[in-house]
């Protein structure tokens, strides 16, 4: 419940309020941020065409790949621009439906990673437990069925978001304390009744982050059994490799999100502008990261960027 003895209207204007208490170093934070920024464009670019012109690449496990590297553009586009603007020239209005916009596309990329990621772990099973049918079973017509699916699923539990959000009448405050239109951060500036809005938010964690997660879990138990089933060693640490950048990107991805729910859990409250940057973290590392971590681990990646580097160099 939220209520409020001054409530104003709907307000056409938000105001973000970036970091709130570290106004003072938002100047400081847009340095990282803009590099974070740069950096992530130019290796998921780098990955996309590398994918791209490498024909011995064009299999599920790389496909999968460049989807990641899209999703990944996506979202720090949507989300690194807007956060620069207020650090560095103080633009933190937002429009209602602008506000509404955010709200809807920047967790809808997140859920689609997530929805990536466990798709690449069924690459990685499928991979490990049946290696002779592996391009049968994952053919360029399932991968177009996974991708479909994960959009659907992003599409059918995000709209609800701006559509609920929509129907908030009065607000105790029209300052919004994040650097993005977060669904839950405005709802909680709401008047009224807004029990319902938190259950909404709970499923959504539950019905994408939560259950990726769960099979993903499931995914590499299977894995597992089926790597320590091989009675060779050096087979078993060949099949685990192929498993290691994969597992990197799952700990970077979810660790957040899982030590932020452990900390809820715990009665653990954190200072609201450390929430803030974690919670902004959660789409400026991955995103960063992910690129790297496929490129430093995949020996044909790796042929491709030292030949880029020694052209360059020559």
């Amino acid at each position: 419940m939220s209520s409020c003895n001054d409530s104003i209207p709907r307000p056409s204007v938000f105001v973000l309020a970036g970091i709130p208490g570290l106004e003072s170093f938002h100047v400081w934070f847009a340095v990282p941020f803009f590099l974070v920024f740069v950096i992530t464009v130019i290796c998921n670019i780098t990955i996309l065409c590398i994918i791209w012109l490498e024909k011995s690449l064009h299999e599920p496990m790389f496909l999968l790949l460049a989807m990641l590297s899209v999703v990944d553009l996506c979202l720090v586009s949507v989300t690194v621009p807007r956060m620069l603007g207020i650090f560095w020239m103080n633009a933190k209005e937002i429009s209602f439906d602008a506000c509404l916009t955010q709200m809807f596309f920047i967790p809808s990329f997140y859920v689609m990673e997530s929805g990536i990621l466990l798709a690449m772990a069924f690459d990685r099973y499928v991979a490990i437990w049946y290696p002779l049918r592996y391009i049968t079973i994952l053919s360029n017509s399932m991968l177009v069925k996974m991708a479909l699916a994960i959009l659907a699923r992003t599409v059918a539990v995000l709209t609800p978001a701006p559509i609920l959000a929509q129907r908030l009448e009065s607000f105790q405050t029209h300052i919004i304390a994040y650097s993005y239109c977060a669904y839950m951060a405005v709802v909680l500036t709401a008047c009224g009744d807004i029990s319902d809005h938190i259950v909404y938010g709970v499923m959504v964690i539950v019905a994408s982050v939560g259950f990726d997660l769960l099979f993903i879990i499931l995914s590499y138990g299977l894995i597992l059994h089926a790597v320590f089933r091989i009675p060779s060693w050096d087979a078993r640490g060949k099949a685990l490799s192929t498993c290691g950048s994969h597992l990197c990107v799952i700990g970077l991805f979810y660790s957040p999100v899982v030590f932020s729910v452990l900390a809820q859990i715990s009665g653990y409250h954190m200072a609201p502008h450390l929430q803030i940057i974690i919670d902004n973290l959660y789409f400026l590392v991955p995103p960063m990261v992910n690129p790297l971590i496929y490129g430093a681990r995949t020996k044909q990646m790796r042929e491709w960027v030292l030949r880029i580097f020694h052209c360059r160099g020559g």
